[in-house]
């Protein structure tokens, strides 16, 4: 394997743990989640966090600087919008009208598409200037993140059917808390 190789995985790894946190957020919401509707939101996840670094690739050094000052602000945007929608159902309806955070629902699940790849968008940017092979590169970005996604939903189905709404607000919590990560770290460390 070649260190090109092994930089692409890594940067995979790195990428994917939005999409871990996010996933489990899915599978505590719907614990009761069969596997083709957790295939269905891990290929989702796994898409956009692939389709995305293609399209920084193709932008290249034409949006760098826009996209990497706004980019913290869309992905925090969209993760506080599904946390708080996540927590205020669970806080609001009794058991007999649960209206959970529904990740299979096509809103929701694009915005949490796009809010967690939103990242590999500025990577892709990078690939552009690193002349990184980028097929290679999406084909392991893209199994990566299916991977760790079908394993996070796995983990909060699992851990949701024991805890309840208990669990729905810590996986609130849990996007808002990616979205803080993702601001913080683009202000005070980029």
């Amino acid at each position: 394997m070649s260190m090109e190789h092994v930089v692409i995985l890594l940067i995979a790894i790195g990428l994917s743990f939005d999409t871990f946190a996010v996933s489990v957020s899915s599978g505590l919401a719907m614990n009761g989640i069969n596997f083709f509707n957790a295939v269905k939101i891990a290929l989702s996840l796994a898409f956009f966090q692939a389709l995305m670094p293609l399209l920084g690739w193709f932008i290249g050094i034409y949006v760098k600087d826009y996209v990497i000052a706004i980019d913290h602000w869309i992905a925090f945007a969209l993760l506080l919008a599904l946390g708080l929608k996540m927590i205020f159902e669970s806080l609001r309806f009794s058991k007999d009208e649960v209206k959970k955070f529904n990740p299979l629902n096509l809103l929701v699940l694009l915005g949490m598409s796009i809010a967690t790849s939103i990242d590999a968008f500025a990577v892709g940017i990078s690939f552009a200037f690193l002349e990184i092979q980028i097929i290679w590169a999406l084909f392991i970005i893209g199994i990566i993140t299916f991977i760790i996604s079908m394993l996070g939903i796995l983990f909060g189905k699992k851990t949701g059917s024991h805890f309840g709404k208990k669990m729905e607000i810590i996986g609130g919590l849990t996007l808002i808390g990616i979205g803080i990560k993702i601001l913080v770290q683009h202000l005070y460390f980029s």
